[in-house]
Formats: structure tokens, C-alpha cells, sequence
């Protein structure tokens, strides 16, 4: 993989939407640098592994019902990106946020998710 808006779709949908492991693990060596740095508000993770037990930890905790879908337009440059998301129970997000992605060598190197206030 190597188109931006491609990323930002697998990161949100193929990743963090994905409640099979196995699926999901398999996109993640797929479209992260083995070195991934992705933060949030709850701090800064580095690697695909710390990855996938990010992913997992977000999914197990929330109720089945709960999705993410788009929230918007994804915007992308040469080597970065930025998607908003909402996340929650269909037609009723309990979360709102945004990722914005950097690319290297076709593969999303870090990730920042940042939350509505």
C-alpha cells in the first residue's frame, strides 16, 4: 500500500474497526513501519505489536454495537494525511475524533489521534 487516503481508510477500518485479531494483525504488518509511533491522550506507543494490543484493549473494552465510520473527507499530501472519525453505536457516536497519518516508504509510520473536546 502506498496511497495516503488508502492508509488512512485500512488504519481506521481495517485496524481499529476490526474486531477479528487474526485479520486485523495481518493488516497490520501490512501497512505499518515495524517502528509505528502512535499517540493519543493517553500517551505515546511505539512498534506494530504495541499496536495490535492498542487496537485489541480499545475493541474488547467497548460494546458490540459500537463502529467507527468516517466523519468526513480524508485529507491527504504526499506524505501525510488526516481523517476525522466517529466511533459508537450506529447514528449515535459516543466519540469523535481525527488520526493524522505520515507515510514512509508506503507504509504509515506515525499516527496522532486526537479527540473532540
Amino acid at each position: 500500500m502506498s496511497d495516503v487516503t488508502d492508509l488512512l481508510a485500512a488504519n481506521l477500518h481495517e485496524v481499529f474497526g476490526n474486531r477479528d485479531a487474526a485479520s486485523r494483525r495481518a493488516a497490520i504488518d501490512r501497512i505499518y513501519t515495524e517502528d509505528v509511533v502512535f499517540t493519543d491522550p493517553e500517551g505515546t506507543i511505539t512498534g506494530r505489536d504495541a499496536l495490535a494490543d492498542k487496537a485489541a484493549a480499545l475493541l474488547a473494552d467497548a460494546p458490540a454495537d459500537f463502529a467507527f465510520t468516517e466523519d468526513g473527507r480524508r485529507y491527504a499530501g504526499p506524505d501525510t494525511g488526516a481523517l476525522a472519525w466517529a466511533f459508537g453505536p450506529p447514528g449515535a457516536p459516543a466519540v469523535r475524533g481525527i488520526d493524522v497519518i505520515t507515510v514512509r516508504d508506503g507504509r504509515i509510520a506515525t499516527v496522532m489521534t486526537m479527540f473532540t473536546a
